[in-house]
């Protein structure tokens, strides 16, 4: 079952309200993305848990209706 980027970005902004989100289709099979998410909330946090607050966010859905996400994060810049 395939994910739209839509969704995606909808759920990453329900969790980081400020963040801004950037999310594009790897292969145009709605599986494979990648996505690019500044947001405050990763000011003071490890890349592995900026990570983890955005997969947080998918709630579940990576590995089942979202197969592959390349993942690059970071706080703004000051």
């Amino acid at each position: 079952m395939a994910m739209e980027a839509s969704e995606i970005a909808r759920l990453i902004k329900e969790a980081l309200p400020d963040a801004q989100v950037n999310i594009e289709d790897l292969r145009g099979d709605g599986d494979h993305y990648a996505a690019q998410v500044v947001s405050s909330a990763f000011i003071g946090k490890s890349r592995v848990q900026q990570h983890q607050i955005v997969y947080a966010a998918l709630r579940g859905k990576m590995g089942d209706e979202l197969h592959a996400l390349a993942l690059q994060t970071s706080a703004p810049a000051a």
